[in-house]
């Protein structure tokens, strides 16, 4: 696949060898996904990064050895087990509140995350519905010039009225209102 030398390599997949198994249209839809992907994950604000590094460290099991590690320690030390004084008795107030305010923020911090990948996957919905639409569009004319070169060159369709059905437009708003009237007679 040649690449548009127009464009820079923003990402550096330009630059990756293709696969042979793959057609140029597949390579070149890959190649743009991932600079889509990119560019989106340049885009995002000082605050939109900690906070997806914050959430990101957090969902691993690294996060967890070192919380067990850290209050395995903070009982140890507050036991009196090592022959120190206890700077947070039992029940532990402090510990507590410590761990209380860890998780307001880190609740904060993936709510954050979470609402700027809702907004990504908003994005790409859009973008599905719109490319949908087209193809919707552009497969009822071909259907349509089909019927008429049908019909030009004499030949009969043994399913004309399937053929007819599938010309029609499709308005997805009589497609959801569908689907809104069908699942409140039955609900799932």
């Amino acid at each position: 696949m040649a690449t548009d030398s127009t464009q820079p390599s923003i990402t550096g997949y330009d630059d990756a060898p293709d696969n042979p198994r793959l057609s140029d249209v597949v390579e070149r839809n890959i190649r743009k996904i991932l600079k889509l992907r990119a560019q989106s994950a340049r885009n995002r604000t000082l605050q939109e990064r900690i906070a997806d590094w914050i959430t990101g460290f957090s969902g691993r099991l690294s996060f967890v050895y070192v919380h067990a590690i850290w209050f395995g320690a903070w009982l140890l030390l507050n036991t009196g087990w090592l022959g120190m004084r206890a700077f947070d008795p039992y029940p532990y107030g402090l510990l507590t509140m410590i761990v209380s305010l860890e998780a307001i923020f880190l609740s904060t911090f993936v709510l954050i995350s979470q609402n700027r990948l809702s907004e990504e996957s908003d994005r790409r919905a859009d973008m599905d519905l719109h490319v949908g639409l087209l193809t919707e569009a552009e497969l009822s004319k071909v259907l349509q010039m089909l019927r008429e070169i049908h019909d030009k060159l004499g030949i009969e369709c043994k399913d004309a009225a399937a053929l007819a059905d599938l010309e029609m437009p499709t308005d997805p708003e009589d497609v959801l209102a569908e689907i809104e009237r069908l699942r409140q007679r039955r609900p799932f």
